[in-house]
C-alpha cells in the first residue's frame, strides 16, 4: 500500500502459540508497508517461525501482561498510522478497502478509528448478546495512543475524535467450548488480582447479583437468544466468568491476598466479560 506521499500502515500483532491461525491473520493484512508480530519467549510451538516465513518483522519478547506487551509491540512500529491485532483476528476485504481509505485521508481528519469486531463460536458467527456488535479501537496514529485499562482487557486510548469504519474484523477466539471455560479460568486468576490491588472487594452480594444481571443482559435485553443455542451457552458462560471473577477475589481475600501465579503468561486473544 505504499505510495509516493501516502502514510505508511504498520500492523502489530502479539502471539503465543497460534501456529494455526496466525498464517490466516498476517495473510490478510498483506497490504500493510509493515508487520510487526512479538512472540511471547515461551511459545512452544512454531509461531516465530510461521512469522518470519510470511515476511513480518519479528521479536521475542518475555510476557508481563496483555497490555504491556501490546504496548512493546507499538514500540516498534514505524508506520504513521497502525493498526493493533490479536493473532486470532483478520481483516475482512470490506474492512481492507475502510482501512485503506482512512490511512490516505488528509491529516486534518481524525486519526482514530474503531473496527466492529465478529467472533466465530460454537459453529457460527455470533451477532448478538454480549459478543456483538464489538466495536474496538484499534487503528491510530502512531503516537496518539496506547493501550491502557486492567489486564487481561486492555483497550486503546487516543486524545481526539474517533470514527467507525465498515467492514469486519473477524475472530476466532475458542476452538470449541472447553477451550472457552479454560480461557475462562485464566482470565478470572487476573482480573481477580487486579481487582484486588485496585481495593475491590469479592462480595457475596457481587457473586449472587452480578451473574443473573450479567446472563439477563446478555440473553434477553441484548438478544443472544436470536443466536439459538449457542446464544443460551455464551451467556451462561458469561454468567459463570463474572462469578468466578468476584469468588476468586474472595478467596485471595480470604488468604491474604497471595498471588498463586494462575494466569502468567495467557490472555491472547479474549472475548469475555468487561468489567
Amino acid at each position: 500500500m505504499s505510495r509516493a506521499g501516502a502514510p505508511r500502515l504498520s500492523v502489530c500483532v502479539i502471539a503465543k502459540d497460534e501456529e494455526a491461525l496466525l498464517g490466516r491473520c498476517l495473510a490478510s493484512v498483506g497490504f500493510a508497508d509493515e508487520v510487526v508480530v512479538v512472540v511471547d519467549a515461551s511459545s512452544r510451538d512454531r509461531t516465530e517461525s510461521l512469522a518470519r516465513e510470511a515476511g513480518a518483522r519479528v521479536v521475542v519478547h518475555a510476557y508481563e501482561g496483555n497490555i504491556e506487551q501490546k504496548n512493546h509491540a507499538l514500540s516498534l512500529a514505524q508506520g504513521e498510522y497502525v493498526l493493533a491485532l490479536d493473532a486470532d483476528e483478520a481483516v475482512t476485504p470490506e474492512l481492507r478497502a475502510a482501512i485503506e481509505a482512512f490511512v490516505a485521508r488528509p491529516s486534518t481528519e481524525p486519526g482514530a478509528a474503531e473496527v466492529n469486531r465478529v467472533t466465530y463460536h460454537l459453529g457460527r458467527w455470533i451477532r448478538h448478546g454480549d459478543f456483538y456488535p464489538d466495536w474496538q479501537l484499534r487503528l491510530f496514529r502512531r503516537g496518539s495512543g496506547s493501550w491502557a485499562g486492567t489486564n487481561p482487557h486492555g483497550r486503546v486510548r487516543v486524545a481526539g475524535p474517533v470514527v467507525r469504519l465498515e467492514g469486519e474484523l473477524e475472530h476466532r477466539s475458542y476452538r470449541d467450548l472447553a477451550d472457552q471455560v479454560a480461557r475462562i479460568q485464566d482470565f478470572t486468576s487476573i482480573q481477580a488480582q487486579e481487582n484486588l490491588r485496585a481495593g475491590r472487594s469479592g462480595t457475596l452480594a457481587a457473586m449472587v447479583l452480578n451473574p443473573p444481571a450479567r446472563f439477563l443482559r446478555a440473553y434477553l435485553l441484548k438478544g443472544g437468544f436470536r443466536d439459538g443455542v449457542a446464544g443460551f451457552v455464551i451467556a451462561a458462560a458469561t454468567s459463570f466468568h463474572v462469578f468466578l471473577k468476584y469468588a476468586k477475589q474472595w478467596e485471595l481475600e480470604q488468604r491474604g491476598g497471595g498471588d498463586d501465579g494462575a494466569g502468567a503468561g495467557g490472555a491472547y486473544g479474549s472475548q469475555e466479560p468487561r468489567g
